[in-house]
């Protein structure tokens, strides 16, 4: 359980991180990037689940980096 956890976190950072170098922001820090994408993870499960994909690592990640651009351009809409 710990490492899921673990694994869960350096996939999120990682996806947070690509997500922010893919909207051309600021890298921020470590924890950023892992909140911004354990948001994105969450918010793109939610919609692949809707539209029937993700199904896997490797689309799973993607709807995790795509959830977090969307959650980076929400973000950047509200802070204007």
């Amino acid at each position: 359980m710990i490492i899921r956890l673990i694994v869960s976190l350096a996939i999120g950072g990682l996806c947070g991180f690509a997500a922010n170098k893919i909207m051309k922001g600021n890298t921020g820090s470590i924890m950023w990037n892992v909140i911004l994408g354990l948001v994105g993870g969450i918010v793109g499960g939610f919609l692949g689940g809707l539209i029937g994909i993700g199904n896997g690592w490797v689309g799973s990640i993607l709807l995790s980096i795509a959830g977090s651009c969307l959650v980076v351009w929400v973000a950047r809409k509200l802070a204007r």
